[in-house]
């Protein structure tokens, strides 16, 4: 018997309005803004993802685990084609996501971005059974 159910993913950003659009654009949703310095989005199928204002912060240094390492990142389902996949790639960019790793990317199912707050966040490929 679990203790406790998870209710929210909280994410610290300089403008909660604006990270919150970003991923309702990404994962669908409305944000629900509390006040200017907490926005809640409720992702389909999904968690509560939450947005903080931090001002001053400063965004982790993907791949570093040795100092300002990512604490958490959020993995989106983008498809199970490459055709898909690219297509969400195309799409992540124009709402104003940042590649942080596409080499080998025809070898792997996953492509790393950061946010436009510099969080990483990653589109995978995953087949559906």
């Amino acid at each position: 018997m679990p203790v406790a159910r998870l209710r929210s993913v909280v994410i610290d950003c300089p403008d909660p309005h604006a990270l919150a659009d970003f991923y309702a654009a990404v994962g669908g949703g409305t944000p629900d803004p509390e006040s200017d310095d907490w926005v809640v989005l409720r992702l389909p199928d999904g968690p509560r993802l939450v947005f903080q204002r931090a001002p001053g912060l400063t965004p982790p240094e993907w791949p570093r685990a040795d100092r300002n390492a990512q604490q958490f990142h959020l993995d989106f389902d983008a498809g199970s084609s490459w055709e898909e996949m690219d297509a969400a790639h195309e799409k992540v960019l124009a709402l104003g996501a940042r590649p942080l790793d596409l080499e080998d990317s025809e070898h792997k199912d996953f492509r790393v971005y950061a946010d436009p707050a510099g969080h990483p966040f990653c589109l995978c490929r995953i087949e559906h059974a």
